[in-house]
């Protein structure tokens, strides 16, 4: 991946957090140097003796391929839906939601699809727009509640990609209180991600400019593949040069599915797989992302966003309001969005804030984060064919499972029964990773480098073409297939990307299969 602006950073020593890792995460609160990562977004009744060893027993690695695992199919527990053959397969409610909580999904189904007008207008619930976005709708990036892609030719809009954009902070700048942060700060001209959208008398902030080389890999039994190596360029400026040393990152939007169950998943079985100075020898390195929650007041587990770059599904949500769209929130105040000081039309432009001052209401966020959280994950298809069988062994075998892991067992929770202690497949750890030079952005995010990548849940990648439309993979969607997103794993997954490419080439073609049938 390469940029046309330089970029530059500096990473503060993380010894003394590392250490206290390797201890599992109550050594954390011991080190005195994160407080105490719980999960205080969550009423949890905690586990007893009997249940940790359940816990313990359900979620040990597969060492049988021949037959299914029991309860494989319901990828989410009972919060599994069937898996339906249109579009509409990632749209669905928590199969085990009740019928008056259905109701308040499709209330935030109908805010999530809603199309947002500038200030002032007639529509008083939908004004607030801008004046600077991305897109006009939550459901215009997550394509039927699926993954976005990159602009496909010149006529194509990047309304499902952006770029984010940060600086090296000042010296002295004001830092969360978490060991190894990584201090950036926006851009005091374009702020924290680019706009490609403006209200009439607002300049978009930039046009999304891509181009590719293509790069051919030799594969075991005279096959070949093509990889495409963009090149990202934010052109046609609309408020003068980036400053310098920004350093620009690739987003796609991601799918939507499941984000509840990852939200329920105990932050100490998370923090447990961390082994950030690699203590058993096998080459993964998984470091945990701590964040700054605004709604809780202080450092919590970064599970959602990329780089993990947010705690929770609200956090995630009113984000993604304010720098996709310019919305304001209780959790983000500023109703002028992401435009940034020197940009003095765009602050004061008219807002659509209501009687509170926020264009999305409390209520409003609540729905939106409701319905996200109930995003059903569809159950398995064809996982007793004896090739996707193959498949799994070979996922297993070859080391894939180091960072997407396959089982959790979500806390117990007092009132979110859809989330409640339900044995999910996401295959995913949650933690940050070295992912190699290839798919390095070079732009810190918290305390992931420009190297680290959260590992991305796989449950439902087989079925992102006919959800979405379209057939791309990684964060900025480069991948044309599964095997492409597989050969640019690079850093920790050097190792399993060089078996990849040298196992026999039926094995190869059962391990796409079985992602397929995730």
């Amino acid at each position: 991946m390469r940029f046309s602006t330089p970029r530059r950073w500096t990473r503060p020593s993380e010894l003394a957090f590392c250490a206290a890792l390797l201890t599992g995460g109550a050594a954390l609160a011991d080190a005195g140097l994160l407080g105490d990562l719980g999960d205080p977004h969550l009423n949890v009744i905690p586990r007893t003796d009997d249940e940790a060893a359940r816990v313990a027993a359900v979620t040990a690695p597969a060492e049988s391929f021949d037959a299914p695992e029991r309860f494989e199919e319901r990828s989410a527990g009972a919060a599994t839906v069937r898996a339906r053959r249109n579009a509409d397969a990632f749209s669905q409610p928590s199969g085990n939601i009740s019928f008056e909580d259905e109701l308040t999904f499709k209330v935030g189904n109908g805010l999530f699809r809603k199309i947002w007008v500038s200030a002032p207008s007639s529509t008083l619930a939908s004004d607030g727009l801008g004046p600077l976005y991305n897109a006009r709708g939550c459901q215009n990036c997550h394509i039927k509640d699926g993954r976005g892609h990159p602009p496909e030719g010149a006529e194509d809009t990047a309304v499902s990609m952006f770029l984010r954009v940060s600086v090296p902070a000042d010296p002295g700048a004001e830092v969360p209180d978490i060991e190894g942060w990584i201090a950036t700060e926006p851009d005091p001209v374009y702020g924290g991600q680019l706009q490609d959208f403006g209200l009439p008398g607002h300049a978009a902030e930039y046009r999304l400019d891509i181009t590719y080389d293509e790069i051919e890999v030799p594969l075991s039994g005279g096959e070949s593949a093509s990889l495409r190596d963009p090149t990202y360029r934010a052109a046609d400026l609309g408020y003068g040069p980036l400053s310098d040393g920004a350093m620009l990152s690739p987003r796609v939007a991601p799918q939507m599915i499941g984000l509840g169950l990852l939200e329920a998943v105990p932050a100490a079985d998370i923090l447990a797989g961390a082994d950030p100075e690699d203590a058993d020898g096998d080459g993964i390195s998984g470091r945990a992302a701590v964040v700054w929650s605004v709604e809780h007041d202080g450092p919590m587990l970064g599970r959602f966003g990329w780089k993990a770059g947010n705690p929770t599904i609200k956090e995630q949500s009113a984000n993604a309001f304010a720098g996709d769209m310019g919305l304001s929130s209780p959790l983000q105040p500023a109703v002028w969005g992401d435009c940034a000081n020197a940009q003095s039309d765009c602050r004061a432009a008219p807002d659509g804030g209501d009687a509170d001052g926020y264009e999305v209401t409390a209520d409003g966020l609540d729905l939106v984060t409701f319905y996200s959280r109930n995003l059903a994950v569809p159950a398995r298809r064809d996982m007793d064919d004896a090739a996707v069988l193959n498949g799994k062994r070979v996922f297993y075998e070859t080391g894939c499972t180091a960072c997407h892991r396959p089982k959790f067992v979500t806390h117990r929770l007092e009132d979110q029964p859809e989330q409640s202690f339900q044995l999910i497949w996401p295959y995913t750890d949650m933690l940050l990773h070295d992912m190699g030079e290839g798919l390095a952005d070079e732009r810190p995010e918290g305390r992931a480098d420009g190297r680290e990548w959260r590992t991305a849940p796989l449950w439902g990648i087989g079925m992102t073409e006919q959800v979405s439309g379209h057939a791309t993979y990684l964060h900025d969607g480069r991948a044309r297939s599964l095997l492409e997103a597989i050969l640019w794993h690079g850093g920790e997954a050097q190792t399993q990307r060089d078996a990849v490419v040298a196992m026999e080439p039926a094995d190869r073609a059962d391990l796409i299969r079985f992602l397929e049938s995730l």
